[in-house]
């Protein structure tokens, strides 16, 4: 009895937790529903997704500013943050005495899973799936200097440019074969250039829905490989690793000049070269994929890396100033469970709620995605202009702010997480919080 008691306390609530990296969490959620709605939408199949340069549209303006300030750059917070929770995983494992990585192996393959269900079966421009698979391979990295780990960061991340440019020099593309299998299954189930951009929108059955998952899944494996997104996440991982090893987080004020480093050279960087990787990819890369390839990663990631350091950095200031408004006393007890440091900031802990249940909001968003704008719900797709879709999205980011927060104050786990942990951990793990008399 001793053995499980003891266990079950190993598993429950990570009894530190650090607001600012649940915020942050928040905030790239924020940032992947705004990037992943046009496709729910289907806005993204539609013609007009191609502009006319010379008749701006308000949604093309739209367009324009998604590709300037969130495409890539907020999946690049994620998978940042991803490298860190492994590394406090692994790190708070050891300290205790168990196998980290047995753990992790174990968390990653129900993730995989999840994710495989998610691609399958409600959406098929799911992450969760590459995450996983990318993740199991960070433990080989785990025994490596902290150099080493940038320089392998380095590497992969800069990879995708070289691979995109042999292809141009050489014609081969080992995504061609993928290609032709998308396509395949496109003939299998009657998908055709046509019907591709309101069949999700015409189908009014599960089934027609299903089908065109199957060969989207396909799609998404062409994607992955024809953007290198592989390397892409491993790099992003093993600089969460290199994060999360040196506990940045949990010294902000420390590094306040290392952080604003990162934030001059990352904005220096990135925002210039952001107007021509808007350019390239409003424009049907014009300049090539090589060029369009080394834009992504001369501009992306730095406004990634940046957005991080600003974000902070605006937490390190709010907290050493102390920052404490009426309005904090007046809406804190409905939007901060009883577990929360009180001394938080309003916004810092809005951002956190759907943040400590990203698993949650990532699937749930997928969900009202569906509803929204596919043939099974409301039907809205194909015929919702972009900045209209952007207004859906930012009204059902703040809806799972509330709900999670309502959530929270009466259980310990978002309701997918404490799945997710008893798969893991191979034991029943109490949801409710026993309440205060």
């Amino acid at each position: 009895m001793r053995h499980k008691t003891t266990t079950q306390k190993q598993i429950g609530p990570v009894k530190q937790r650090f607001v600012v990296l649940d915020a942050l969490r928040g905030f790239a959620l924020l940032g992947i529903i705004l990037a992943n709605f046009p496709e729910f939408s289907l806005w993204t199949f539609q013609n007009y997704a191609t502009p006319d340069i010379h008749h701006l549209t308000a949604d093309n303006m739209v367009q324009a500013l998604l590709c300037f300030f969130v495409d890539g750059k907020f999946y690049t917070l994620f998978s940042l943050l991803f490298g860190i929770g492994f590394s406090i995983i692994i790190g708070n494992a050891m300290s205790r005495g168990a196998d980290g990585r047995r753990i992790f192996y174990r968390r990653m393959t129900v993730l995989c899973l999840i994710g495989l269900a998610h691609l399958l079966l409600l959406w098929s421009g799911d992450i969760l799936l590459l995450y996983a698979l990318m993740g199991m391979l960070l433990p080989l990295f785990w025994k490596c200097t902290d150099r080493q780990l940038l320089r392998w960061a380095a590497f992969f991340l800069l990879l995708p440019v070289a691979i995109d440019l042999s292809r141009w020099l050489t014609g081969y593309s080992l995504a061609d074969g993928c290609y032709e299998a998308w396509w395949a299954a496109c003939d299998r189930y009657g998908v055709t250039e046509e019907n591709f951009g309101t069949w999700l929108r015409d189908g009014q059955s599960y089934g027609a829905m299903h089908s065109f998952l199957m060969q989207g899944a396909v799609e998404r494996i062409w994607e992955f490989v024809s953007g290198n997104r592989y390397f892409k996440v491993l790099g992003l991982f093993l600089i969460g690793l290199y994060i999360g090893r040196q506990r940045l987080y949990a010294n902000l004020h420390e590094c306040r000049e290392w952080l604003r480093k990162v934030q001059k050279i990352g904005f220096a960087m990135g925002l210039p070269l952001s107007v021509f990787y808007t350019w390239s990819s409003i424009g049907g890369h014009p300049w090539g994929p090589v060029v369009h390839s080394l834009l992504y990663a001369l501009s992306v990631y730095p406004m990634g890396f940046a957005y991080a350091a600003a974000f902070c950095l605006l937490y390190e200031n709010t907290m050493r100033e102390r920052f404490r408004t009426e309005l904090l006393k007046t809406f804190e007890r409905f939007t901060i469970h009883k577990d929360t440091d009180k001394k938080e900031g309003l916004i810092w802990n809005l951002l956190a709620q759907p943040g400590k249940m990203a698993l949650t909001c990532y699937l749930s968003q997928s969900l009202c995605g569906v509803i929204l704008f596919y043939g099974v719900g409301f039907g809205m797709g194909a015929d919702t202009s972009l900045w209209m879709t952007e207004l859906w999205a930012l009204g059902v980011f703040i809806m799972q702010i509330a709900l999670c927060a309502l959530w929270l104050r009466y259980f310990r786990f978002g309701p997918l997480e404490w799945i997710w942990r008893m798969l893991t951990y191979g034991q029943w793990l109490k949801l409710r919080k026993e309440q205060n008399p």
